[in-house]
């Protein structure tokens, strides 16, 4: 008895460590690169880390549901985000059209460029893989064409504050604004300065107040969701890895936020990154028409024959990656405060080496939003740590590569282990 008891706790550790393998990869990276250049957990390295990355947070979650249905992928994504930039550009900096409705005709360009790929892939059932390909080079033209060849710029102040600024510079703009009075000579007042350390000071109690809250949120809403399973007989994970996670999750929130507090606090783009991932975690685990996706990616004909219109599906898969390429555009030309002809390059790469390296199934069926966070996160790191280490940038484009193939080799081995 004591023997089989054993055996089961060894095969738990043995399953929990599986199951976090590239988790745990991530934290040795990022102490290996905190050790060699002693910078990456910087409060200012950590928010540029967020700012960096925030589009390939959106873009994966979009890629994922487009991987779940078999494998397939979306290379459109980087062109589109580089149209809808364009068309931003145009809309808000040369027309001078209010930002709401330019946004709203910016998502509805996205998901309309998203609907096309999917009425192609979903009923005429083109491949994927051309019917993308075809508009990664249609979007991207069309993208030269709006600008003209020529750069938009600057946008203004009210759009950036949207995705490029910092939760306390809204909620106290004019003590943000005061603490960058200078004198005739250049020279920082003294009523500045003290403005600028009541804003420091408000900037840590804000943010450091967010991050409890969103940990309380978490942890109630996570063992509310236990509770529920376990009622209705659902297997669940054992309660020492639940707990440990939700532990871990909360301590990384906390140690993000006290980082983020003594650099401007919580910047706005993380709001929507946070809103993205929850709602797409909500939907691709709780609702059934997410768990449509991982069907068809399983067994595609045998879904059909349950009465899943696979087809449907499909087209919502596409017609969302459109969307939220159309939001990482907005992001994107936020950042830069610009829209140029080069955005967008390699960002289906990006999107879609984070959904793999998250532990995305090549062949699909299987993957979750979390996965592809940590993957976007990995990759960021391994740009950033990299670029601190003065690594040269096409000595990165290799490591990222390899790194994404290395994935792609763990994911197949696993499966042929499981068959056999």
């Amino acid at each position: 008895m004591a023997e089989n008891n054993v055996k089961a706790a060894s095969f738990d550790v043995k399953k929990l460590l599986k199951d976090n393998t590239m988790l745990l990869i991530l934290v040795a990276v990022m102490v290996l690169f905190q050790i060699l250049t002693g910078a990456l957990f910087a409060p200012s390295n950590v928010n540029n880390i967020i700012l960096q990355n925030s589009y390939v947070l959106v873009l994966a979650a979009g890629m994922l549901l487009c991987i779940l249905t078999g494998g397939n992928i979306d290379l459109s994504v980087g062109s589109v985000v580089c149209l809808v930039g364009a068309i931003a550009g145009k809309l808000i900096v040369d027309a001078h059209l209010p930002i709401g409705l330019s946004i709203v005709i910016c998502l509805f360009i996205g998901t309309l460029i998203g609907a096309w790929h999917g009425a192609f892939i979903a009923y005429l059932h083109i491949p994927p893989f051309i019917t993308t390909l075809s508009g990664m080079l249609l979007w991207r033209g069309a993208a030269l064409i709006v600008l003209d060849g020529l750069t938009i710029s600057p946008f203004p102040q009210k759009y950036l504050n949207l995705f490029s600024s910092y939760i306390p510079e809204v909620f106290f703009p004019s003590l943000a604004e005061k603490a960058l009075e200078t004198t005739d000579e250049g020279e920082v007042t003294a009523a500045a300065m003290q403005a600028a350390e009541k804003l420091s000071s408000m900037t840590l109690t804000v943010t450091m107040i967010v991050a409890i809250a969103i940990c309380a949120v978490m942890i109630v809403t996570s063992l509310i969701s236990r509770k529920t399973k376990t009622s209705k007989g659902y297997a669940v994970e054992g309660a020492a890895p639940f707990f440990a996670r939700l532990v871990i999750i909360t301590f990384v929130v906390i140690a993000a936020a006290w980082k983020l507090g003594h650099h401007h606090g919580i910047p706005t783009v993380l709001i929507l990154i946070a809103i993205v991932v929850a709602f797409y975690t909500y939907y691709t685990q709780n609702t059934v028409p997410g768990r449509y996706l991982y069907a068809i990616g399983g067994n595609a004909k045998a879904a059909k024959l349950s009465g899943v219109n696979t087809d449907n599906v499909m087209m919502f898969a596409y017609t969302n990656m459109g969307f939220l390429s159309a939001v990482a555009a907005l992001v994107c030309v936020a950042r830069f405060n610009s829209a140029a002809p080069t955005a967008g390059m390699s960002y289906e790469m990006d999107a879609i080496g984070s959904c793999f390296i998250g532990g995305a199934s090549a062949y699909g069926g299987s993957g979750t939003i979390g996965g592809a966070v940590v993957g976007a996160i990995f990759m960021g790191v391994l740009n950033n740590g990299m670029s601190l280490m003065g690594v040269d940038s096409n000595w990165q484009q290799a490591v990222k590569g390899l790194v994404l193939l290395l994935a792609v080799i763990f994911d197949v081995v696993s499966k042929q282990r499981n068959k056999k």
